[in-house]
């Protein structure tokens, strides 16, 4: 049995909180939740992406306004992003995206180690992107974000950390870029599955769109450092957690 709307609206805020300031977890979070509740897979995916248009579309802004979005990063991430989700969303509702998640949690958790490693130390001062990098980066992440339900701002926010990008701006950039990603990964499921859960769906995006300008603001005025160490111990534990999920431990 599904909680009510307002359980639905605090998961939605909570989840943005987290996603907003930190750049990652909204959807792993939210899919997690929806998935305890007895959500089938494919329906969880389409719930959490569907709301995600208006979050993103809100924390996306927020960043803008205040500059922390990287403008050059911003198409390479989210055109291949784009294309990525809308192949994830097909093979979803064909086959479990479960059983892919485990071995990008590797990735994942090697980067997580690198970021915290990194906030121990001195600020990074520069960065090198690739092009091939950026947009592979962005392919995978958008795969992978809509055939398990999230992981987008697990694996950009962490790569941008990687390449040495401000953490504002790294989680700016992925947020706005993930505004595209999800309204395509919503438009794809809802031409194959339909959407079913739109009391789920409201309470998220009430409670998101509420939380994405705090969030937005906090992501600018914390220090970078205890900001690295935080997003680098999200990832580390988020991708352990997918880890002993893939072998059967949690």
């Amino acid at each position: 049995m599904l909680a009510g709307i307002a359980f639905f609206v605090f998961v939605g805020f909570a989840a943005q909180m987290v996603d907003g300031a930190l750049g990652m977890a909204y959807g792993v979070t939210a899919t997690a939740i929806l998935l305890s509740q007895g959500v089938a897979p494919a329906v969880a995916s389409a719930s959490v992406h569907t709301a995600e248009v208006f979050t993103t579309a809100a924390s996306g802004a927020a960043h803008w306004r205040i500059g922390n979005v990287e403008r050059s990063l911003l198409a390479k991430l989210a055109v291949p992003g784009v294309a990525g989700g809308i192949l994830g969303s097909f093979v979803l509702t064909s086959f479990p995206g479960e059983k892919v998640r485990p071995f990008v949690a590797l990735y994942i958790l090697a980067a997580g180690i690198i970021v915290f490693t990194r906030g121990l130390r001195a600020r990074p001062t520069g960065h090198t992107f690739s092009s091939i990098q950026t947009i592979s980066c962005g392919l995978v992440a958008g795969f992978l974000d809509a055939a398990g339900g999230g992981g987008w701002g697990l694996l950009v926010t962490s790569s941008l950390l990687y390449g040495g990008l401000a953490p504002r701006r790294a989680i700016g950039t992925a947020c706005l870029a993930e505004f595209f990603v999800t309204a395509s990964i919503s438009l794809t499921f809802l031409f194959t599955i339909g959407l079913e859960l739109w009391p789920v769906i409201l309470g998220l995006v009430i409670g998101g769109v509420i939380a994405a300008p705090i969030a937005a603001l906090a992501a600018r005025h914390i220090p970078e450092r205890p900001m690295m160490l935080l997003v680098g111990a999200l990832v580390i534990v988020l991708s352990l957690r997918e880890l002993l999920r893939g072998v059967g431990l949690v």
